[in-house]
């Protein structure tokens, strides 16, 4: 006599879900939500539900982001783009601007100025190392995303709106501003006004030398 399988639970409707760990995020159990936002979508992929699971991973990635949790959305914005690619999701216009809104939601922060003594060096440094953080995790997603798009629709570069987010968010926040990656991106990006007018910015507050070499390098690129 063969044994029945066991049946699974019947997923409920992924707002259901988004509900419940808004719920635990507002309770400041940020862990704990982040957590059940990687097993719970995980079920849904498993389901083949992706759509559902991007939403679900959305939500997630743009609460924890908004509450200054920027490792725990970033880990959740990165699976978002890994989901899009096991669903081979096309690239679109619906699909960017989810993507920009989860990178709106990164952090913007200036780095204190005017520092002097020990413990404002302290300070100092504490936030160049979470600034660092910051631009590192934002680059993990735009990068796949960009990669993403590549695979899947936009030019065979990536999607020029994603080229200038990366080149934006490195030069208004990296604390080791590396111009030769900004106008890497701004050159694949599509909004060549952005670009000049970050240059023009870049030459205001750079080393002498410095600015004559960012033009020529955005002319030879």
């Amino acid at each position: 006599m063969s044994r029945e399988r066991p049946r699974r639970a019947t997923l409920p409707p992924a707002e259901e879900n988004i509900k419940k760990l808004e719920n635990v995020i507002h309770e400041g159990n940020y862990y704990g939500a982040q957590q059940m936002y990687k097993s719970i979508s995980a079920r849904y992929v498993s389901a083949q539900r992706h759509s559902e699971a991007l939403d679900i991973l959305h939500s997630g990635a743009c609460l924890q982001l908004k509450n200054g949790q920027v490792t725990c959305g970033s880990e959740l914005a990165v699976i978002y783009v890994e989901t899009l690619v096991k669903a081979k999701v096309p690239y679109d216009d619906d699909v960017l601007d989810c993507i920009r809104k989860i990178y709106k939601t990164f952090p913007q922060i200036p780095l204190p100025q005017d520092l002097g003594e020990d413990e404002d060096m302290q300070e100092l440094n504490e936030a160049l190392g979470a600034a660092k953080i910051r631009v590192d995790c934002c680059l993990s997603f735009l990068k796949a995303a960009i990669k993403w798009s590549a695979e899947f629709g936009a030019h065979r570069n990536g999607s020029p709106e994603l080229h200038v987010m990366l080149a934006e968010y490195v030069y208004s926040e990296s604390p080791e501003l590396d111009m030769t990656r900004v106008s890497y991106h701004f050159v694949r990006g599509n909004n060549p006004k952005k670009f000049a007018s970050t240059l023009v910015n870049f030459m205001g507050k750079c080393y002498p030398g410095e600015d004559d070499l960012a033009i020529a390098r955005a002319i030879l690129m």
